[in-house]
């Protein structure tokens, strides 16, 4: 196990003559690297984390409404920023840990190419709901901009979030879906074919983080922030198929076409 920093580590051995518990709201696109996040800075640190998993526009909500979250893991670089204008969360805590990175996943084997999935199919496409989620915005803005959005809306699955787009198309009541990168690196045993979207289709994904007003104070919740941008982490957190700085177009093509029945997802 690589060694944290010594800055961080000396945060975490200043803290640990009072263990706290770190509440933690995280969009639920992130869920696969923050089960192993949890488990570092926990042995790592005397601190706990307690986490909710949500779209992060239901968490936005939540926050705005009183519930009592220390720390939150958005999906996007908008609503941490929202929260801070409102006086809700701490300006200079604010940090961009990751950016999504959009595919579309078919389970069918197909040589298509991707326009051509959107284009000349007549199955369902899901996506997370663009009010709730940033994954279903980037959907719908990579259609506006291949100008498919006329053509496909009769035909779009709504999820809550981009783990419920992800079950649509998994269990067989979507034929393909807009999903995170990530959700098929840390999935097993998939079929089909993904496209990478490419990046110049849709506004970056910037999954911005922010320490709450309730925890303004905390030192573990300052701590787990830090830990989020330590070279380990980093590097954690692309193997789960997110970039750490913003993703450039040749990034994704329709000529990227991969069949998961044979290849890994790079």
């Amino acid at each position: 196990m690589k060694m944290l920093s010594m800055s961080l580590l000396t945060v975490f051995l200043s803290s640990s003559a009072c263990a706290e518990v770190v509440r933690v709201a995280v969009a639920s696109n992130f869920r696969g690297p923050m089960v192993e996040i949890a488990k570092r800075f926990e042995s790592e640190s005397p601190h706990e984390l307690v986490i909710s998993y949500g779209a992060s526009g239901k968490l936005f909500a939540q926050i705005v409404n009183g519930a009592p979250f220390d720390v939150f893991l958005s999906a996007d670089k908008i609503k941490p920023q929202r929260l801070i204008d409102l006086n809700l969360a701490e300006s200079n805590s604010r940090i961009t840990y990751a950016f999504g990175r959009l595919v579309l996943w078919s389970p069918l084997s197909s040589d298509r190419s991707f326009r051509d999935m959107l284009r000349e199919t007549d199955g369902r496409i899901a996506m997370a709901n663009p009010r709730l989620a940033p994954y279903g915005q980037a959907a719908r803005e990579t259609l506006a901009t291949l100008s498919l959005t006329e053509q496909t809306r009769g035909r779009w699955v709504l999820g809550e979030n981009i783990a419920q787009t992800f079950h649509f198309v998994h269990s067989g009541n979507a034929q393909m879906g807009f999903v995170a990168k990530s959700q098929l690196k840390d999935a097993e045993g998939l079929r089909g074919t993904t496209w990478a979207v490419e990046p110049n289709l849709h506004s970056p994904i910037a999954q911005d983080a922010v320490v709450l007003g309730p925890a303004a104070e905390s030192l573990a919740a300052r701590s787990f922030i830090q830990l989020l941008h330590s070279e380990p982490i980093l590097e954690l957190i692309r193997r789960h198929g997110y970039a750490t700085t913003i993703p450039e177009p040749g990034m994704g093509s329709d000529q990227s076409q991969t069949h998961l029945e044979a290849l890994d997802i790079e």
